[in-house]
């Protein structure tokens, strides 16, 4: 598994999906290799911030998840690679290791290789998606129908699958016995402007008006926005170790989701992974509005959605006094993961798709050699 970074979830989502994918497998007796850059900016980021301290804790906290961190000068893919059955490699990654891997693929074969598209940048910045050499991998697995469609609209890829993120049920679980502190907890990045106004409209301005207690956690936030907050009396608690995110949802009484507009506007259908893990910490979720084209959950019964900032706060309003709403949200967006939307589930997946991949070859294996006429069709 070729990824940006294991060890650094500091402004980089993918390590939630990655770190549960991986254990996964391990739990299902498979052997995980997880390569990552030395000079990986989330780890750059995370140690210039916090120290080296909160790598030292994940390596505590997840004693079986391990990566090798590597310069791409020096990689050796012919002995990283030997003897691998699947290899995934994301698509925050150097171009000219996404083409070497696959030139491996093609002079090598012997595993099944899948290039891993979880970001807008297919929509956002089609360019750089497109410059990947993608002509020897098995397929693209796309985190949304929409992704996919990209991908095979433009020929980037000759065959390509929606695989979604999923919730790491190890992790995100309901914590019992925490203590509710505040009304809601809002953990999320600020993100390059791409929602900074549906944050004013959903986030900031419902809980300045209904006057509630609120925590929020991330990074990137500029001080105009953090000078937003405080005049919101929200608590800005900055960046939260992705593994801690349970406990802070225990502390709350509601949470929301605030998409960023690609996946609202261009991308239709993807949630990312923060609605995933919310429902399974078992908190009552609000959404501003994001199209489920593909039916991932039951809007109004897995959480509730608001189309403008007004909604938000009389949804906000209601959870917070009706105690009824609450608990049958909690329940069913729970049910709903566990059900559906694990990172087991996203395992039993992607096995499925190397075992099309190897029924589809095999028939058109034995196609070519009945067309020479070595065997009877």
């Amino acid at each position: 598994m070729f990824y940006h970074s294991l060890i650094s979830d500091w402004n980089h989502g993918n390590a939630h999906f990655l770190r549960g994918i991986a254990t996964e497998l391990i739990s299902r007796g498979f052997t995980v290799s997880i390569y990552e850059p030395r000079a990986a900016w989330s780890v750059q980021n995370l140690i210039a911030s916090h120290g080296p301290g909160p790598i030292l804790r994940f390596m505590k906290i997840f004693p079986h998840l391990r990566s090798t961190r590597y310069t791409l000068d020096t990689l050796n893919l012919d002995a990283v690679l030997d003897g691998a059955d699947i290899v995934l490699v994301h698509e925050w990654n150097e171009h000219d290791l996404v083409r070497r891997i696959g030139e491996h693929h093609a002079s090598h074969g012997g595993y099944r290789l899948f290039f891993h598209d979880a970001h807008h940048r297919s929509v956002t910045d089609p360019r750089s998606m497109a410059a990947y050499d993608l002509q020897h991998y098995d397929g693209v697995l796309a985190f949304g129908n929409a992704v996919r469609d990209v991908y095979l609209a433009n020929g980037w890829a000759k065959r390509a699958w929606t695989w979604h993120e999923a919730a790491d049920t190890r992790v995100f679980h309901p914590v019992a016995n925490a203590g509710q502190e505040c009304d809601l907890v809002w953990i999320g990045n600020w993100g390059d402007e791409e929602r900074s106004d549906d944050l004013h409209e959903f986030l900031i301005r419902p809980v300045h008006d209904l006057g509630l207690g609120a925590r929020a956690y991330g990074v990137g936030y500029p001080d105009q926005a953090l000078a937003a907050l405080e005049r919101a009396g929200i608590e800005f608690c900055g960046w939260l170790p992705n593994y801690r995110v349970p406990d802070a949802f225990a502390r709350g009484r509601v949470t929301i989701h605030v998409p960023r507009r690609p996946y609202t506007k261009a991308l239709p259908g993807i949630p990312t992974i923060r609605p995933f893990e919310a429902l399974a910490c078992g908190i009552p979720l609000v959404s501003s509005p994001w199209d489920d084209v593909e039916g991932l959950f039951e809007a109004g019964k897995d959480y509730l959605v608001a189309n403008d900032g007004n909604e938000m706060m009389e949804c906000l309003d209601e959870v917070l006094r009706d105690h009824d709403l609450a608990h049958d949200l909690s329940e069913n967006g729970l049910r709903t993961i566990l059900g559906r939307h694990t990172c087991g589930h996203r395992v039993d997946e992607l096995l499925a798709i190397c075992r099309m991949i190897d029924i589809a070859d095999d028939s058109q294996q034995r196609a070519a050699v009945v067309e020479k006429g070595l065997v009877n069709a």
